[in-house]
């Protein structure tokens, strides 16, 4: 824990604010502008997927695509939230609270992707600041390697 969460009295809120706290709880976890763009984006290109979903039920961790039949999953990241080398800053608002945040945040995806590495399944993250058009290739790309690896591996 930060020394900011220690601080906190029990009860009270981690925002700075009930600005940031309001603005913070409206945040979506699915079916974001980007995420919405990038699904277009592979739909148009001729992939089916499922939206949401766990890869590994017992693991919990949520991919925004899944493609159960190449046994693969993609994740569309945030700058903020994923820590993206262009465009990441930290928070000059509690800026220990939200360093500490982003870095959890990702070794956890570093461990998700591990995860998921050594069960088989093939990840590849987008960050949102990607041309849709162009991340959906990518994700087509992968899509028909795994296609390809498991006919010819059976």
């Amino acid at each position: 824990m930060s020394d900011y969460q220690n601080k906190r009295s029990p009860g009270t809120s981690w925002a700075s604010s009930s600005g940031t706290r309001r603005s913070m709880q409206s945040n979506k976890s699915r079916d974001t502008k980007p995420e919405l763009a990038l699904r277009r984006a592979v739909h148009a290109l001729g992939l089916r997927y499922q939206v949401s979903k766990r890869p590994i039920p017992k693991v919990r961790r949520t991919a925004d695509l899944v493609f159960t039949r190449a046994r693969m999953a993609v994740f569309l990241d945030g700058c903020f939230w994923h820590v993206c080398p262009e465009h990441f800053t930290v928070s000059k608002t509690n800026p220990e609270y939200w360093a500490s945040k982003a870095e959890t945040n990702r070794a956890r995806d570093m461990q998700t992707d591990h995860l998921l590495e050594d069960a088989g399944w093939a990840v590849l993250r987008v960050w949102e600041h990607e041309d849709p058009t162009e991340a959906a290739v990518r994700v087509r790309k992968l899509y028909k390697r795994r296609i390809s690896e498991r006919t010819h591996n059976r």
